[in-house]
């Protein structure tokens, strides 16, 4: 059991520091190398985890599809306040980009002209936001003139423009950010009934973050 924990830890130290890698260097300038010396192992213990770069950058971004899972879940038809939810998850997400190395280099993965994959977190992202988006409209929160799909476009959009803050090592704070563009969006977005009731700073979000995930659980499910 003790040797299939520090596996564990290895595995999961290794990750993080490709992840902190590519984000720094890029998936094609990043080395074996570099990693290994980042995560404090040599070269052959991390051929022991994973084959090449490749399986490396597969992990960092299998597992960064989990976390985001993790903070969307599934679409609820039913919510009560499917606008609310969007803007909390946005909240998380922004932060994540922001804290998670993992999270961060599994999106800009998907930006990298030199790696190549099926897995379109951006799009997954846009997608969970359209949804949320029908679903108000089905529930009659979201304001007659929206069009679902032009708003989705531009949630997603002031994200990736988080994101690319990030990628400047600028200090912000998250959270004031996304509340700022969710006070300017909501008016406009929501039927005045609905804005009533909608808080443009999130709702738990703290809570639900510190709940976000479980590096280990996740590691073994990549593995």
């Amino acid at each position: 059991m003790a040797k299939q924990h520090r596996a564990l830890l290895t595995r999961q130290e290794l990750i993080r520091s490709a992840a902190e890698v590519f984000g720094s260097a890029g998936y094609a300038e990043a080395s074996i190398a570099t990693i290994s010396s980042r995560a404090g192992v040599s070269n052959g213990a991390l051929h022991f985890h994973f084959k090449n770069k490749r399986a490396l950058g597969e992990a960092v971004e299998l597992i960064a599809e989990q976390i985001l899972l993790r903070l969307t879940g599934r679409v609820p038809l039913r919510h009560p306040s499917p606008l609310q939810l969007l803007v909390d998850t946005s909240h998380l997400l922004a932060r994540g980009l922001r804290d998670d190395p993992v999270l961060r280099a599994g999106f800009g993965l998907g930006s990298d002209p030199t790696w190549q994959s099926d897995v379109k977190l951006w799009e997954q992202w846009q997608d969970w936001v359209q949804l949320m988006l029908t679903v108000a409209r089905d529930q009659g929160s979201l304001a007659p003139q929206v069009a679902v799909e032009d708003a989705a476009f531009a949630i997603v959009a002031v994200v990736a423009g988080f994101d690319a803050l990030n990628r400047t090592g600028a200090k912000w704070d998250a959270r004031h950010a996304v509340t700022r563009y969710w006070r300017l969006v909501l008016p406009q977005l929501s039927t005045e009934a609905a804005r009533e009731e909608l808080n443009p700073e999130g709702t738990a979000a703290e809570e639900v973050w510190s709940q976000k995930w479980d590096m280990a659980e996740a590691c073994g499910d990549a593995a």
